[in-house]
Order: C-alpha cells, then sequence, then structure tokens
C-alpha cells in the first residue's frame, strides 16, 4: 500500500483548510520560484524520467506530450489547456481535487506552463460542477492576490494567466479537440488530426490538453524528484493514482494508492469490500464506463495499472472502479451505458451518430430476451464497424462496454433469448461469467 508520506492530495477528503493558508501548510506553492528558474527543457525532462503518464485516460507520457509543443515562441502564443470535463460514468477524482485541493491544480499550471513557454492556462471545467467552479474561482482569485500567477509569477519574471471556463454539460467536450472547439465558442465537435493541438490548437495556437489530475502533480513531482515517483508502482506504471470506487460495495470512496494494486487489495482494504463478500462479485468494470468489464476470475488477481489491464483486454481508463455483485442485471447494466452513449454522441461521425443509436435499441432488445441468437454475433459486428472508424474515441467507449459483455456474459445473453422464446419470464440470474 502507498505509505502516507508519499501521497501527494493530503486533502482529498476535505478535512482541512483548501485555501491558500492551508495550501501552504501542506507545502504547496513552497519553492515554485526555484522551479520556475530551471530552463522549460529540464522541466520537461524532470516530468520524462518520472514516468508520469496521463491521468485523463489514454495514459500517454506527459512529459513526451509537453516536448510536442514548440521549442520557440514566434508568431502565436502558447496555451495550456486543463482539462476539467469530468463526465465519464464513474469518475469522480478531478472534482475532489479542484474543490479540496484546488491550489496543487494552480501551481501544476504554472509549472507546466512554464515548461511549455505558455502564456495562460485555460481550465475547461464541466457545467454541472457548480461548487467545484466556485472553490476553484476562489483559489484562482487568492493566487492572483498573492502574486503567484499574473504578471511576475511567484517573483520569477514569468508572466502567466490562469481563466476559468465553465463548459455546458456534453460529455463530447472531454474529447481534447471538442473541448478546444468549445472553448472558441463553437460547437463541441472534435476535429480532425492532424493537425494536432501541440502545432494547431486553441485558436490556431500551440496548445497542450492536460487532465487535471496529470497537471496537479507536477509540482510535487518536482520537488521531491523523477526517482521518487518513479520508485512508487511498477515499471512504466509509476506513481501514485486516485482511484474511484463506486457501485456494490460497503464504503465507496476515492483514494489515492500506488499504480500496480491488486484490484481485490484496492476493493477490500479502501472500500470495505463486495457487497455480499468477494465470492459475491460478478464482474467489474476498472476504468470508468468506457472500458471492457472484467469477470470476477479476472478480477481475482488483475494489477491496476495501464498494462496489466490491457493484457486481459480491459483499461485502467480513468481508475474509476464499478463493482457489480451478482445481484446485477449486467445486460441492463452494460444497455443503460449504451443510452449514455447514444446520447452523447455529437452525431459528426456517420458510425457513430447510426451505430450507437443502433447498438442502444439492440441492447434494449436483449434486456428483454426479444431477439435470436444469431443477433448477438450482427451486434458484434457492428461494434467492431464502429470501433475505430470514428474522429474521436466516442465510438470506440460505445462499443467496448459490449464487446466485454459478449465476450464474457454470452450465456447470459442466450439464456434470455431462450426464456422469452418459450414464453417464460425473463430476469437477471447470478449466473458466473465464463
Amino acid at each position: 500500500m502507498l505509505k502516507d508520506d508519499d501521497r501527494i492530495f493530503t486533502n482529498l477528503y476535505g478535512w482541512f483548510d483548501p485555501s491558500l493558508a492551508g495550501a501552504r501548510k501542506r507545502g504547496d506553492w513552497s519553492n515554485t520560484k526555484e522551479i520556475l528558474s530551471m530552463s522549460p527543457e529540464d522541466v520537461v525532462e524532470v516530468i520524462k524520467a518520472s514516468g508520469l503518464r496521463g491521468r485523463g485516460g489514454a495514459g500517454f507520457p506527459t512529459g513526451l506530450k509537453w516536448s510536442f509543443m514548440p521549442k520557440e515562441v514566434k508568431d502565436k502564443p502558447h496555451y495550456l489547456v486543463v482539462n476539467a470535463d469530468e463526465s465519464e460514468p464513474g469518475t469522480c477524482k478531478d472534482r475532489e481535487i479542484m474543490r479540496h485541493d484546488p491550489h496543487k491544480l494552480i501551481e501544476g499550471c504554472v509549472v507546466g506552463g512554464y515548461a511549455m513557454r505558455a502564456k495562460a492556462a485555460y481550465i475547461y471545467i464541466r457545467g454541472e460542477f457548480y461548487n467545484e467552479a466556485v472553490a476553484l474561482q476562489r483559489a484562482i482569485d487568492e493566487a492572483y492576490d498573492a502574486g503567484l500567477i499574473g504578471k511576475n509569477a511567484c517573483g520569477s519574471g514569468y508572466d502567466f494567466d490562469v481563466v476559468l471556463h465553465r463548459g455546458a454539460g456534453a460529455y463530447i467536450c472531454g474529447e481534447e479537440t471538442a473541448l478546444l472547439e468549445s472553448l472558441e465558442g463553437k460547437k463541441g465537435q472534435p476535429r480532425l488530426k492532424p493537425p494536432f493541438p501541440a502545432g494547431v490548437g486553441l485558436y490556431g495556437c500551440p496548445t497542450t490538453v492536460n487532465n487535471v489530475e496529470s497537471i496537479a502533480v507536477t509540482p510535487t513531482i518536482m520537488r521531491r524528484g523523477a526517482e521518487w515517483f518513479a520508485a512508487i508502482g511498477r515499471p512504466k506504471n509509476s506513481g501514485p493514482k486516485i482511484f474511484s470506487i463506486s457501485g456494490h460495495v460497503n464504503n465507496p470512496c476515492n483514494v489515492e494508492e500506488e499504480l500496480g494494486i491488486p484490484l481485490k487489495e484496492l476493493i477490500e482494504k479502501h472500500a470495505g469490500g463486495v457487497i455480499g463478500g468477494w465470492d459475491n462479485l460478478l464482474a467489474v468494470i476498472p476504468g470508468g464506463s468506457s472500458v471492457p468489464l472484467m469477470p470476477k476470475s479476472t478480477c481475482d488477481e488483475i494489477l491496476m495499472d495501464f498494462d496489466s489491464l490491457r493484457e486481459v483486454r480491459s483499461g485502467l481508463g480513468t481508475a474509476a472502479v464499478i463493482v457489480m455483485n451478482k445481484q446485477t442485471d449486467v445486460v441492463k447494466a452494460i444497455a443503460r451505458l449504451s443510452a449514455f452513449y447514444k446520447h452523447e454522441s455529437c452525431g459528426q461521425c456517420t458510425p457513430c451518430r447510426e451505430g450507437t443509436g443502433w447498438m442502444y435499441r439492440v441492447m434494449e432488445r436483449m434486456v428483454r430476451g426479444e431477439a435470436d441468437v444469431d443477433e448477438i454475433d450482427t451486434l458484434e459486428e457492428v461494434t467492431r464497424q464502429v470501433e475505430g472508424h470514428t474522429i474521436c474515441a466516442l465510438g470506440d467507449a460505445a462499443a467496448w462496454p459490449i464487446q466485454g459483455l459478449i465476450r464474457h456474459f454470452r450465456p447470459e445473453m442466450e439464456r434470455r433469448i431462450a426464456a422469452h422464446k418459450a414464453g417464460e419470464p425473463v430476469t437477471a440470474t447470478a449466473q458466473a461469467a465464463e
């Protein structure tokens, strides 16, 4: 388990003062001026050496992403954009950072912005996060009043502004280029890539888009060193990580743990275990609603990191662990996710616009058993036609939960169809996955 001394988010539960005074007592803003005295290239190299991978879902190396920004500021300013549009079902980590530890994010903006020669950071926050926006704006105002941001930030000679922008509640704006479109006042629809944001981003200028948690951990890495961060977790999966645990557990919670912790240990030690005991576990979605679920047989031994979960054809995603025990109607649960992705599709790509609606309607019939067994194969074939054929990853996110259901719970789907054809009640069973 992660040692208390190695925890980055020391006010995750809001037990202490979230203001600037409280943040300084916890070590924030302690030597920011010294960090800003380094060269931008050296800051990027420290983040590279730490092994930090993006905490927003994709797990792309953060330092490498920063290095894509142009090394010189010529005719266009550089921007850092923080993705705080936390709309993935099951995910609720970034909102706690912004509510209880906002100065970690603001200081991270200064460090990341300096490394990429940015003149400003735009924090794009989900529209429904009203209280979080109020808390974050209060912290931004405190930082301006203290001279930590703005002209001559931290007395370093570096000018840097932080702007908070509230979205309007569209899941698609969590995709980085749709977020940029929305920031510019346009309809939130993903852009074709290339060009990538590092070349042509916000207002046509070089831009890097990072997740809240990815940015918030960087000052601590700079203070404690890349070696400290890299020593936590597993090779290529380093550092502490916030896990959101919800569903059929006795104590739903957010907890900061090291990458690579066994899933069973994470659930039993921090979330009070599965309701009804571990043997009552049916399946777990390990990384937010867009990644395929895993049956209990996989959950017994799996480690919670990017590479281990990819090996079992799932993913760490946002590390939002959704637990389903044997009282769950797993077909209905995945159908509900299909309804979400149908509703949130921006409609720009034909495979996603048409496919998400088609998959949802078929899944609703699967819940009632009103289908033929052959349609299960047709459903999977359609998910393959949607996956990888859209501008952004929403099509993949809609397809993967259904693929996981068919992979592990096909017998349950077939049983429902048989029951309906026999005129019997179509209800969920506690049948274990294959």
